[in-house]
């Protein structure tokens, strides 16, 4: 039964993981329901690893160009320093703020509840109000622009919020199309989850037994096979039909998250 419960919980992060919708909450709300024990977190940081492997598989391309033209490609080093900008607000958020935020906050469905609704709210308020796009393409975001798309990410310390959400939203509000807004979110997330995972997974390196490394391998195979499945048809669904499925459902899944708070499931 553990091994079955981990390959869903991996799935589940690796399909949550670049929607717009937490895939930390999703994971936390799924342990409880499918009665999986991770008290030190091991497992739920591990697995993310999968998702971020078959982040860098799907752009290994686009990787392997920045890469090689580094030392020649104004183009690459431009956007190694966009990524860099982007990804320095949420890295300093994370260093002084990330363990208050943990100790006080993950363990509440309350809060994710909260997250969820205001965050579809949000969303909503950013597909109707936000400027014509003017950056059409992730890779040419101005530097100013990345950073306050970065800022945004920051948010995404409070589970429930949603880094990817946070991203892309921010993109909307400053100026990048759909398409492009989540891109960048998908760029950014290689430094970022990469970054929050070898620290996460040094801090709990005490707690990782043998037994636990099977269920461990399970989830993260599972994350890498239901990310490497979901990016690109997500890309192409927004770009065509936009966020709003993704806001109604966090504003009903933070509704439903509440009532069973009320009803002492959660």
């Amino acid at each position: 039964m553990d091994l079955i419960a981990a390959a869903i919980l991996g799935a589940v992060q690796g399909l949550t993981e670049f929607l717009p919708v937490s895939s930390t909450a999703h994971l936390r709300i799924g342990e409880q329901i499918l009665g999986f024990r991770d008290p030190a977190g091991t497992f739920t940081v591990i697995i993310q690893f999968g998702s971020i492997l078959a982040l860098m598989w799907l752009y290994r391309q686009k990787l392997l160009e920045v890469v090689s033209g580094l030392g020649s490609r104004p183009e690459s080093r431009r956007f190694v320093l966009m990524l860099v900008v982007a990804f320095l607000p949420a890295a300093v958020a994370g260093l002084l703020f990330g363990d208050q935020v943990k100790a006080i906050l993950y363990n509440s469905p309350l809060v994710i509840a909260v997250a969820f609704i205001l965050g579809g709210v949000v969303m909503l308020a950013a597909e109707r109000l936000r400027p014509a796009p003017v950056v059409f393409q992730a890779d040419r975001t101005p530097l100013g622009r990345a950073f306050a798309v970065g800022a945004c990410q920051a948010l995404a310390l409070i589970p429930g919020v949603s880094r990817s959400g946070a991203t892309i939203v921010g993109g909307l509000f400053f100026g990048l199309e759909r398409s492009a807004a989540a891109e960048l979110s998908f760029f950014l997330a290689m430094p970022t989850l990469t970054a929050a995972c070898l620290h996460d997974a040094w801090e709990v390196r005490h707690d990782l037994g043998s037994a636990q490394a099977v269920e461990i391998g399970v989830g993260l195979v599972m994350a890498f096979i239901a990310a490497a499945v979901v990016v690109r048809p997500f890309l192409r669904y927004v770009s065509r039909s936009g966020f709003a499925p993704f806001a109604w459902y966090r504003i009903a899944a933070g509704i439903a998250i509440l009532g069973a708070v009320a009803m002492g499931w959660l």
